[in-house]
């Protein structure tokens, strides 16, 4: 279970931190599945860092890109998402996530964490699914959302700072409730540059 390859990605994902299972369908689909009390966060206000939600991730030398998956989480549990993910290193990553909130809603929430997390709950969405994307533009990153994968909604423009090598990829996360099986469908991936980011165009 070391590497899986993925259509249209520049390289193999890797994982950093196994999963309790996991699925590649004939459509190119990825279902990710992780165990219970399972999360990527470090506490702001707590000395308290949780890194052990499995993330299938691939490393990119790609100065601008665009990936985006459809992303499609059974909600069960407070704070189970399916997560795209961008890591620099150990402290220094961002995860945009399709959450389920404390008030029991799907939610498009970010961290950025430089040392420690920066966490912003954004909108609530209605179902089960929805596509999240993340384009790098030199040194910045921008995180969105789309209901059609046509127009996009920016949810956070940020910096990790110098990188020497970026990683990529996807990630579940059950961090209160015993597992959640995220699946990651429609996976385009793309070394071209958003020319705005607020369209998302």
């Amino acid at each position: 279970m070391n590497e899986l390859r993925l259509d249209g990605t520049p390289g193999p994902l890797r994982w950093i931190n196994n999963p309790a299972g996991w699925q590649l369908e004939p459509d190119g689909s990825l279902a990710i599945e992780a165990a219970k009390e399972t999360d990527w966060f470090a506490d702001p206000a707590l000395d308290s860092v949780k890194d052990n939600a499995p993330a299938a991730l691939f490393a990119t030398a790609d100065k601008d890109f665009l990936l985006s998956a459809k992303v499609t989480v059974p909600f069960a549990s407070t704070f189970d998402a399916g997560v795209i993910q961008v890591r620099a290193s150990r402290t220094h990553w961002g995860k945009l996530c399709f959450e389920f909130s404390p008030q029991a809603q799907p939610m498009i929430v970010s961290v950025v964490t430089r040392g420690r997390s920066d966490d912003c709950n954004s909108a609530v969405i209605d179902g089960n699914r929805i596509y999240l994307r993340v384009a790098l533009l030199g040194n910045a990153f921008a995180f969105h959302y789309s209901f059609d994968a046509q127009f996009w909604h920016l949810v956070r423009h940020f910096t990790l700072g110098p990188i020497d090598e970026l990683q990529v990829g996807f990630s579940s996360q059950s961090p209160t409730g015993q597992g959640c099986r995220s699946v990651f469908s429609e996976i385009n991936y793309g070394p071209r540059r958003l020319r705005d980011i607020r369209s998302g165009e």
